[in-house]
């Protein structure tokens, strides 16, 4: 087996400095025993560093190898993944960081576990932890390949060492050092990919991109622009309820810093693609026979993931590939354990610590979260092994995130009505309707047939965004209606199995402790449910004023 010692040496250089800088901010943290400091940086991230970590949670190897990939198999209009995360990052902006920053949430899920309870909370983390699963394995996915064209390794053994690596990183990490080393991520990537486009453009095995613009451009057939539809909304919104973005939000100085970020941030994505929509086209036209790539033991057209470290393996010289790929390499690895550490973060301080350890130490949960890393990279692992398009599982990371957690987000923060019921309802009808699509790649069979549904190609009707679209006046319908039928007293208070609507005299799952200083946030989210209480509380007084019988009842 033929070592190339050039790729080697510039993936031992960059991840030696990746550590380096990793290490250095970890300085920065109050302790490792603080999970201020490793959830939310103990709010403390400036508006350069906030800007690039937030950036790289989207841009990273799924986002570079993805883009790649789709334009060289299916084109660049079926390529929405660049433009539409460059978007739903500054739409997030809009809707909600400035929102959830000036509240003093800690992760993506507070909002549900105060507003409808802990069980609530803990079953809407059930798709965002798929959903940050799936990101970390297009990311493995995407380190994999890249390993086995750079040292000619086996695809299966390059993501299990790319996983070990990456579950060693974060475990020692808070999000201090993954911020930091976001920033030295995002400029590997820019000057590691530009530094190789002219000697990519001007290989002699390639076709000017101009001469093929028609084929890696591509089309949308008319039967195919549901499809489309759906899957470009399910990127446009899909792309901003994520943990990892949430994680760097949460994290700035001030909510007008959380919002600025992700203005800028969105800029940086779409600019960050561009390298690899021209890797792309290259690969496209480039005659795969004239170069030194062994046909036999790789065809791009049969491995088209493959094709953005082929392009920087076989199109520029050993001294150009010692750069670009080892950049990239170092940059994919950087961008892993920001995914990683948003499924441990939630896992840590919504569900044990919210629903099964209220009084918890602070190194206790730190703990929690470092063995979190170990399980939820390995599972990532499984599932890069699975399947086989990283633009796929990018893709698909989006989908259950964008057809439960997107709606659910916008009804408890803007539709005041929203209670546990209509949460519950919205969360089961959006879970039917989406595992009834099926799921091919996942080996789901769809046992609902939407409109237009082919026995070759599946649903061409745009489900998702249906199921989107139904969870609205679900879960606003579901929660309106049970406020009436218990406040009119159609169904006495024992009925309110919930206690979200008339046995409002609860104490929230999520403990003072847990919503205070250091932990979940800030004074103006503890004054917000006090006042929120205080009003639940009138509303039952004027009750038991009227005679019905009301009885105080705690939440437990």
């Amino acid at each position: 087996m033929a070592v190339n010692w050039a790729g080697i040496a510039g993936i031992a250089v960059f991840y030696i400095v990746i550590l380096l800088v990793g290490l250095w901010a970890a300085r920065k943290t109050r302790g490792v025993s603080d999970p201020d400091s490793v959830l939310v940086a103990s709010r403390d991230l400036n508006l350069f560093v906030g800007v690039f970590t937030t950036a790289a949670t989207v841009v990273g190897g799924a986002y570079i190898n993805g883009a790649a990939e789709s334009v060289y198999a299916y084109g660049l209009v079926w390529t929405q993944a660049p433009w539409a995360y460059a978007v739903c990052i500054s739409l997030g902006g809009i809707l909600f960081a400035k929102k959830m920053r000036a509240k003093g949430y800690v992760t993506m899920l507070d909002p549900f576990q105060v507003t409808y309870g802990n069980r609530m909370g803990g079953l809407l983390f059930i798709p965002s932890l798929f959903g940050e699963i799936l990101w970390t394995a297009a990311i493995l996915a995407a380190l994999g390949t890249t390993m086995s064209v750079i040292l000619e390794l086996d695809v299966t053994l390059s993501v299990i060492i790319s996983a070990c690596i990456v579950a060693f990183y974060t475990f020692f990490g808070g999000l201090y050092s993954v911020a930091y080393t976001d920033v030295v991520q995002l400029f590997c990537i820019f000057l590691g990919l530009w530094f190789c486009i002219p000697f990519v453009m001007t290989s002699e095995h390639a076709k000017p991109i101009t001469n093929t613009s028609s084929e890696w451009i591509g089309s949308i057939d008319t039967r195919d622009i549901g499809i489309w539809i759906d899957y470009t909304l399910l990127l446009l919104l899909g792309g901003i309820t994520w943990q990892a973005y949430f994680q760097r939000v949460l994290s700035a100085k001030s909510p007008d810093a959380a919002q600025k970020m992700s203005y800028i941030a969105g800029v940086l994505v779409l600019i960050m693609a561009i390298p690899s929509v021209l890797i792309g086209a290259v690969g496209f036209g480039t005659d795969w026979s004239e170069t030194s790539l062994n046909l036999n033991k790789t065809v791009p057209s049969e491995n088209p993931s493959l094709i953005l470290p082929l392009v920087i393996q076989y199109l520029t010289p050993t001294y150009v590939a010692f750069i670009g790929l080892g950049a990239l390499s170092a940059a994919v690895m950087s961008s892993a354990d920001s995914s990683v550490l948003a499924a441990s973060s939630m896992f840590a301080h919504n569900i044990y610590k919210g629903l099964f350890r209220n009084a918890v130490s602070k190194r206790e949960i730190v703990w929690v979260i470092r063995v979190s890393i170990v399980v939820t990279t390995a599972l990532a692992t499984i599932l890069a092994l699975t399947v086989n398009s990283v633009y796929y599982l990018y893709v698909l990371c989006s989908d259950l995130v964008y057809v439960v957690i997107f709606p659910q987000l916008v009804c408890v923060l803007y539709v005041k009505v929203c209670n546990t019921y209509g949460s519950f309802v919205g969360f089961i009808i959006a879970m039917l309707l989406r595992i009834g699509g099926g799921e091919k790649t996942l080996l789901i069979p769809p046992f609902i047939k939407f409109p237009f549904f082919s026995d070759t190609k599946g649903q061409l009707f745009p489900f998702r965004t249906f199921t989107v679209l139904i969870s609205f006046p679900v879960i606003i319908g579901v929660s309106y209606l049970t406020h009436l039928v218990f406040t009119r007293n159609i169904l006495g208070p024992k009925w309110d199995v919930f206690r979200c609507v008339v046995n409002v005299e609860r104490v929230r799952e999520v403990d003072d402790e847990a919503v205070g200083d250091g932990d979940v946030g800030s004074k103006e989210h503890e004054a917000l449910n006090i006042d929120e209480q205080s009003k639940k509380k009138k509303e039952a007084e004027s009750l038991l004023s009227a005679g019905d019988g009301l009885k105080e009842d705690t939440r437990l």
